[in-house]
């Protein structure tokens, strides 16, 4: 899915040439992030993507989280179609919308170009990927205020933690995107290539159905998934945790972001395969 016609010369005159040694890292990384914001407000099925997909998805699920036996667990189905929320906005947003984007960006030679100015390799990535974590992050404070507001839910327990988890997804989901660009040969087939690690996290990674409702072993295994940690750190900060509780998903979730970013190092493709 490619988010722009022919948007390589824009998008590389954004990174600045060479010869331009003015700019510094954080004025080159807002021009590319305007750039890249600009393309996706072009892009309707992006914008869809990106707006609409992660409130489908809950609301889909919405009649079956309602009629789990929540008593006991000091969870609500508000509360668990919260942290499913902001769970679909990080899968969605953030990792789905990222892997069409660095494709089609490389399919279009414009991560070539980049790489010929004056930014970094992680400084295009990172540009690239600017739009969709402003825009993830901007719906999960609005899906809480909405969530306090409408929803009656509780104001989350603890802040800070609910933030690390959100940051800890963004920057995974970033990572993996990234990643699985080595195996995703064009944007339309991105709408595939993301597909297991959707599918993984929504059965096995507690967005709808909460670990602490499973055997022991069976939510230990599942602990281990990619995107477990960050639904459980978010949940904690909805809930309140205490931080003992939070060391292992932390170091899981840590090893896994560190995974994602060796193979891009390792793997990533800055032009098309021939």
């Amino acid at each position: 899915m490619s988010t722009g016609k022919n948007p390589g010369p824009a998008v590389a005159r954004a990174a600045g040439s060479r010869t331009a040694g003015s700019r510094t890292a954080g004025s080159r990384l807002a021009a590319l992030g305007r750039a890249e914001l600009t393309l996706l407000l072009r892009n309707r099925v992006a914008l869809f993507t990106v707006l609409f997909m992660p409130l489908l998805m809950v609301f889909a699920m919405q009649s079956a989280v309602s009629g789990m036996d929540l008593e006991g667990s000091g969870l609500t189905a508000s509360g668990v179609l919260m942290s499913g929320l902001l769970g679909m906005v990080l899968l969605f947003v953030v990792y789905s919308n990222l892997v069409s984007t660095y494709v089609a960006r490389r399919e279009e030679l414009v991560l070539k170009r980049l790489r010929t100015g004056e930014a970094s390799d992680l400084e295009v990535l990172v540009g690239t990927a600017l739009p969709g974590i402003a825009v993830a992050l901007v719906q999960s404070a609005l899906m809480l205020a909405g969530g306090v507001a409408v929803l009656d839910l509780p104001v989350p327990a603890n802040v800070p933690v609910l933030l690390a988890g959100l940051l800890m997804g963004v920057a995974m989901m970033t990572a993996m995107a990234a990643a699985s660009t080595v195996f995703t040969r064009t944007a339309e087939s991105a709408q595939l290539s993301t597909l297991p690690l959707i599918l993984v996290s929504f059965l096995g990674s507690g967005l709808f159905v909460p670990l602490g409702m499973l055997p022991d072993t069976v939510a230990d295994v599942l602990g281990l998934l990619p995107f477990t940690p960050v639904m459980e750190i978010v949940g904690a900060g909805l809930a309140g945790a205490p931080a003992t509780d939070l060391l292992r998903p932390s170091l899981v979730g840590l090893v896994w972001t560190g995974l994602a970013v060796l193979a891009v190092r390792r793997w990533f493709r800055w032009e098309p395969r021939h």
